[in-house]
């Protein structure tokens, strides 16, 4: 059967349909893989100038900082501290890249970490540039870069 421009338009048989469909999905897999790994290998973050000199934030702009009384590889920050200095989690999936790692929470959770040094948001950050936790109490310190 030919239609109007002269093209065959025979109708595939249920193998052939299924064969061109199954293809079609591994196509679409396996160019889909490369782009989702690359999302989740390092954490968004930026470097932004402040009073206090370049300093790491995430991707929101917000100044990260580190605990001096977290040991290297684990978080000591939980319960009131975790609500004040709210932990930079990784998204499900995310992967240690280069000077950034993940720790585990005793929550479960993954958390970035900096050089072994988990980091932290400070609540009352409330824009980019902010580093009102820099040197809290003497056991805080924004991260740098």
């Amino acid at each position: 059967m030919l239609d109007e421009g002269g093209f065959s338009i025979r109708p595939y048989s249920k193998e052939e349909f299924m064969k061109k469909l199954m293809i079609a999905a591994g196509l679409f897999t396996v160019m889909s893989l490369p782009l989702s790994t690359v999302a989740l290998a390092a954490p968004d973050t930026m470097t932004v100038e402040t009073g206090i000199g370049p300093v790491l934030a995430g991707g929101n702009g917000l100044t990260l900082y580190t605990f001096r009384k977290d040991t290297d590889g684990q978080s000591n920050c939980y319960d009131a501290c975790a609500s004040a200095w709210p932990p930079f989690i990784a998204k499900a999936g995310a992967t240690a890249d280069g000077n950034f790692g993940l720790i585990q929470r005793k929550t479960g959770e993954m958390q970035w970490a900096k050089d072994g040094k988990p980091l932290y948001f400070w609540v009352k950050d409330t824009k980019k540039g902010d580093t009102t936790g820099h040197g809290f109490k003497d056991i805080w310190d924004a991260a740098r870069p």
